[in-house]
């Protein structure tokens, strides 16, 4: 088998229960009971029309502009599968466009995440399947590899595993590890209650705002006013 030319088979995934448990949270909350620390960067944007996505990760590594490995896993994904690809952030050649996503969105492909460029923006724009890219170009993509399927890949230090939960909305996309994302979920979901009830305070005009100036406090400043 040729060094960095090879697909695999996923053997786990994060169970579909919680996969429909974190779409009532937001990306940010998430994010923020991870310590702040898990992110793909700041060029994986949406590119979609918008809506939320959430499924289990489905891995491409490819070299930067090719996708011959993005076609198969598109053949080989699960309904509810995110395609989240290592191509470099190259933005030279568009790893995808408007043919790819049709094919995806009628084997009910439930996003992508590209570290790399798309094309055809205005029909992604338009389409609800959630893309997250890095860019956008014209130029088209080259189908040689090599490549590889599931294996771990890391987009600007976010490692994704197959099988971990990948979460996007209009903030950016992100991933929860396999092994934590009960725990995650817990956390998650503990905060995303208390903004609800901060919300509420704030509607009514109750919200304490007193720890500011405790926090200044603490940090040695003078507080004239």
């Amino acid at each position: 088998m040729p060094v960095g030319f090879q697909v695999k088979i996923r053997t786990r995934e994060v169970p579909q229960d919680l996969v429909k448990r974190f779409k009532a949270i937001p990306v940010a909350n998430v994010s923020d009971s991870m310590a702040r620390m898990s992110a793909g960067g700041h060029r994986l944007r949406p590119m979609h029309a918008g809506g939320l996505m959430a499924g289990p990760a489905f891995t491409v590594k490819t070299r930067p502009g090719d996708n011959l490995m993005l076609h198969k896993a598109i053949d080989m994904a699960a309904a509810g599968d995110v395609i989240v690809v290592d191509g470099g952030g190259d933005l030279t050649n568009a790893l995808m466009g408007e043919l790819m996503l049709m094919h995806a969105a009628k084997r009910g492909i439930g996003g992508f995440v590209l570290d790399a460029a798309v094309r055809d923006l205005n029909y992604i724009q338009s389409s609800p399947m959630p893309v997250y890219a890095a860019g956008v170009t014209h130029r088209g993509p080259y189908k040689d590899g090599p490549g590889e399927i599931n294996v771990p890949i890391a987009i600007n230090g976010m490692v994704v595993m197959p099988g971990d939960l990948m979460l996007g909305d209009d903030d950016g996309t992100l991933c929860v590890p396999f092994g934590v994302v009960e725990e995650v979920y817990a956390a998650a979901k503990a905060k995303n209650d208390a903004e609800v009830a901060q919300v509420a305070a704030i509607e009514a005009g109750t919200s304490d705002r007193g720890w500011v100036d405790v926090a200044l406090q603490e940090k040695g400043c003078s507080l004239d006013g």
